[in-house]
């Protein structure tokens, strides 16, 4: 088949029944193994391990293979407080402020989340994801990007996963709103923060809630095309 553009060869590895089975059962295991985290080590993390996370994330799939998502990576001790002071900010609005709706801190309860977020000080690395709305070329010329939140998200999957595959813990943070993150990563205004990654070892002592994931029967279903008739 002759192509407009260049393409190249793809021959993934292919594995008898067993082997899939196999190795898919010792990644569910890995996976299922990960936690969101909210109690860290100060511990230094080597940079090449965050390095090698949003590599991972870059093999994600994305709309018109665009990649709208940039990395910003902080270690600087005083720009991790002044986005801990920024997030306490908008979250002590959530929280204390009543911006909450009771919905939303019914849902949160079991968590036993709060305004405090002293573990983006603690923690070596503070990764924040920004998703690009739109493309600028160079000269200015804006380019429409396509399913941003759709790539942005699936790339962020692969970054958690990786820096879990490292032995690394992280926890998913938006607080709302988040253009306080664009003023001090210095971001322009075709990119959106995303989510604000803290990244580290979990703390020695560290707790998580005792909850349990959807089991299987509730996440999946077998259609057959045949369902709902007599």
């Amino acid at each position: 088949m002759e192509h407009q553009f260049p393409f190249v060869p793809y021959r993934p590895e292919r594995y008898d029944a067993d082997e899939m089975v196999k190795r898919g059962e010792e990644f569910h295991a890995l996976a299922d193994r990960r936690r969101s985290v909210r109690f860290f080590s100060d511990e230094p993390v080597p940079y090449r391990c965050v390095e090698l996370a949003v590599r991972a994330a870059n093999t994600a799939p994305s709309g018109a293979h665009q990649q709208p998502w940039k990395f910003v990576v902080i270690g600087d001790p005083e720009v991790k407080r002044r986005i801990r002071e920024a997030a306490e900010e908008e979250e002590r609005r959530n929280y204390e402020g009543g911006r909450l709706p009771q919905e939303w801190r019914e849902a949160l309860a079991p968590l036993e989340t709060t305004s405090d977020k002293g573990y983006l000080e603690v923690v070596p690395w503070l990764v924040v994801c920004f998703a690009e709305k739109y493309g600028v070329r160079p000269g200015g010329r804006k380019v429409k990007h396509y399913y941003v939140n759709e790539s942005v998200g699936i790339a962020c999957g692969l970054f958690i996963t990786a820096l879990h595959a490292m032995g690394l813990s992280t926890l998913t943070h938006t607080p709302n709103p988040m253009a306080f993150l664009s003023e001090i990563c210095e971001r322009p205004a075709n990119e959106r923060p995303y989510i604000l990654f803290p990244v580290g070892y979990a703390a020695p002592d560290a707790e998580v809630p005792d909850l349990a994931r959807k089991p299987l029967d509730e996440a999946l279903i077998r259609f057959d095309g045949k369902l709902g008739l007599s």
